[in-house]
C-alpha cells in the first residue's frame, strides 16, 4: 500500500529560529517513517519580498539544507529539493493564476497584513504568493499539508482552486488536507507575544535562532518578559510564561502538565535558567552537526540533485496531464 504523500516547505529569507523547528521541522521528522515526505526549500517564494534577500539568497539556500540534515531529516527517507529547480512550479502557478477569482485571492490576511507593512513596495509576487504555494501542493497530488495556522488559509485556498478547476475539466488535482500540530505550533515573540516568532522580524531581541551564540541565547531567554504572578502556569492569563512553556515542551519532550508539576514551587528565575540550560544544549548539538554539513558543498549539491530528480518524476506527468486537459498540448 501505497503511503499518504506530504509536501511542505520553508522560505531561505533568514535564519530558522526555535520556532521553525517547533512547529515545522520536528513534526517533520515525525513524519519520515509513515508518509511519502518531500520537503522543499521556496526560493521563489522568498523572493517575493526582494530587499530581504538581496546578495543573501545562495548562501541561504546552503544554510537552511544544513540545518535540515542538522535537525535529522533522513534523505533515505525524504526528498529535499529546491523548488527553483523545478520549472514546473512556477509554471502551473500561472495557470492557476487564470483560475482564481481575483476577489478570492486578495482576501488573504497575510497578504493584507504585509500591505499595511511594507505600503507601496508590497510586490505583485507577494500578491500571487498563495497561488504559488497552491502549485507547490497541487504538482504533487499531495494527501497531507503541515500548516501553521498562519498558512491555514492560504490552504483552503489551494483546495478551493483544485476543486474549481475539477469542476472545469474533470479529476484532474487531489484535494489536499492540513496537517496541523495541536501542542506548539505556533510560537511567539518572546518581547511581542502577540506575534509569532518570525524571522522576518525587524527586532531579533525576541527571536531565539537556532545559529545564536550561547551568550546571546542566555541572554534572551532569562530578560524574557513575564508577568508578576510569579508561577509557572500554563493558561491564555500568562501568555508570556505560557510561551516559553511551549519552548520548553517542544525542546525536552516534557508535557505541559509534567512542566507544571516540575516548577511547582520554583520561581520564574529557576525556570528560566533551567529552560536556557536545556535551549543552548538542544542547539549546541545542532550547531556542530550543521558546521559539518555547511562545509560539504558537493554533498549537498547531490542531496538537491537527488531531490529534483525525484520531483520531476511526480511533477512532468502532472504537468503533461494538465496540458491536455486543457487543450494546450501539442504532440503530447
Amino acid at each position: 500500500m501505497n503511503k499518504p504523500f506530504v509536501f511542505s516547505g520553508i522560505q531561505p529569507n533568514g535564519d530558522l529560529n526555535i520556532g521553525h523547528y517547533i512547529g515545522a521541522v520536528k513534526n517533520w521528522l515525525k513524519l519520515q517513517d509513515d508518509y511519502n515526505c518531500l520537503y522543499s526549500i521556496v526560493d521563489l517564494h522568498a523572493i517575493t519580498v526582494p530587499e530581504r534577500v538581496k546578495g543573501k539568497i545562495n548562501d541561504n539556500i546552503y544554510s537552511l539544507l544544513s540545518l535540515f540534515l542538522a535537525f535529522g531529516l533522513d534523505v533515505q527517507k525524504s526528498k529535499i529539493m529546491l523548488q527553483s529547480d523545478n520549472q514546473d512550479h512556477p509554471y502551473l502557478a500561472w495557470i492557476l493564476n487564470c483560475f482564481t477569482p481575483f476577489g478570492l485571492a486578495s482576501r488573504m490576511t497575510q497578504f493584507k497584513e504585509k500591505s499595511d507593512e511594507l505600503k507601496e513596495s508590497i510586490s505583485c509576487g507577494l500578491f500571487g504568493y498563495p497561488i504559488l504555494m497552491a502549485a507547490d501542493i497541487l504538482l504533487y497530488d499531495s494527501n497531507l499539508v503541515p500548516v501553521g495556522e498562519d498558512q491555514k488559509q492560504h490552504l483552503e485556498l489551494a483546495r478551493d482552486i483544485a476543486q474549481r478547476f475539477n469542476k472545469m475539466y474533470g479529476e484532474t488535482f487531489k484535494i489536499p488536507e492540513p496537517l496541523i500540530q495541536k501542542q506548539g505550533a505556533r510560537i511567539k515573540d518572546l518581547y511581542q507575544i502577540n506575534k509569532k516568532m518570525s524571522k522576518s522580524s525587524k527586532e531579533n531581541k525576541g527571536i531565539i535562532f537556532i545559529l545564536d551564540k550561547k551568550d546571546d541565547i542566555y541572554k534572551k531567554i532569562l530578560k524574557a518578559p513575564t508577568d508578576s504572578k510569579n508561577s509557572i502556569k500554563y493558561n491564555d492569563s500568562q501568555p508570556e510564561i505560557s510561551n516559553l512553556i511551549n519552548i520548553y515542551n517542544g525542546i525536552s519532550g516534557l508535557s505541559i502538565k509534567e512542566i507544571e508539576n516540575k516548577y511547582i514551587s520554583s520561581d520564574y528565575k529557576i525556570f528560566k535558567e533551567d529552560l536556557a540550560d536545556i535551549t543552548w544544549n538542544f542547539l549546541e548539538n545542532i550547531q556542530n552537526k550543521y558546521t559539518e554539513y555547511i562545509n560539504n558543498k558537493d554533498y549537498l549539491n547531490k542531496i538537491l540533485d537527488e531531490g529534483l530528480e525525484y520531483s520531476l518524476s511526480i511533477t512532468q506527468p502532472k504537468i503533461k496531464q494538465v496540458r491536455k486537459v486543457l487543450g494546450i498540448s501539442r504532440k503530447i
